[in-house]
């Protein structure tokens, strides 16, 4: 059997495959989502602010700035909005600027080692970002070590979807119908290949509710989104940690 690739080439691998894809990152998000992944950021940056008005957070897997955008829309006064790659970095920078946004600061960043004190951000964002980590109870714990006492960790992704019949055809429907269309609408089929692919050895819902407890967190929610096929889950940093 090949050997499996090291943690790092599996990095270098998705950090380029974004690269590749930036171009028509935005379309194939409206695409797959059936142009309902707005909303579901805006409920994370909803979750994430809350009622304040000087929350500083990070959006880890930062993209092209949707949800870093909907975190400032939502009411937070500053928004860090960290990627891997640099390509989405820059393709964010510059959609920002178009639509005079404040408040938004760039940077290139490593999910796995961030470059921040504890205790810095009043919340953590990502939005698709955790499939793709090598390392993902360090990512979580990471992002749960630069979270201020009493802050939240909201993290928006596709899931497994429940069992039954919905979930059958919405896992056909992913993996036969949506991803294809989006591979040769991107013209980069590997890429989309890749995406129902990494929810092989994925956390189910309730799986990476209990995996947000074990790094930590309390207060966790799970709320199913698209038919059951994206979860947002929202945790607590301890007061006392």
């Amino acid at each position: 059997m090949p050997e499996e690739p090291s943690a790092r080439v599996r990095a270098q691998e998705i950090q380029t495959m974004f690269g590749r894809i930036v171009g028509r990152y935005d379309l194939m998000n409206r695409v797959m989502s059936a142009g309902r992944d707005g909303r579901w950021r805006a409920l994370a940056a909803e979750a994430a602010v809350g009622n304040r008005d000087d929350a500083i957070v990070l959006d880890l897997g930062a993209g092209t700035g949707d949800l870093a955008r909907a975190v400032r829309a939502a009411g937070a006064v500053k928004v860090m909005a960290g990627d891997f790659s640099r390509p989405m970095l820059v393709a964010g920078r510059r959609k920002m600027a178009s639509d005079t946004v404040t408040g938004l600061h760039w940077m290139q960043v490593d999910a796995l080692s961030l470059p921040f004190a504890d205790d810095t951000f009043d919340a953590v964002t990502s939005g698709f970002l955790l499939r793709n980590l090598v390392d993902l109870p360090q990512g979580l714990a990471e992002m749960v070590r630069v979270i201020k006492p009493g802050g939240a960790l909201v993290a928006l992704d596709i899931t497994h979807p429940p069992p039954g019949l919905a979930g059958a055809a919405l896992r056909f429907g992913f993996r036969r119908v949506v991803s294809p269309i989006a591979g040769a609408l991107s013209g980069d089929r590997p890429a989309y290949r890749y995406l129902p692919n990494s929810l092989i050895g994925f956390p189910t819902a309730p799986e990476m509710r209990a995996l947000f407890e074990r790094i930590g967190a309390e207060q966790v929610t799970v709320r199913r989104l698209g038919g059951g096929a994206v979860a947002l889950h929202v945790g607590r940093k301890p007061l006392g940690g």
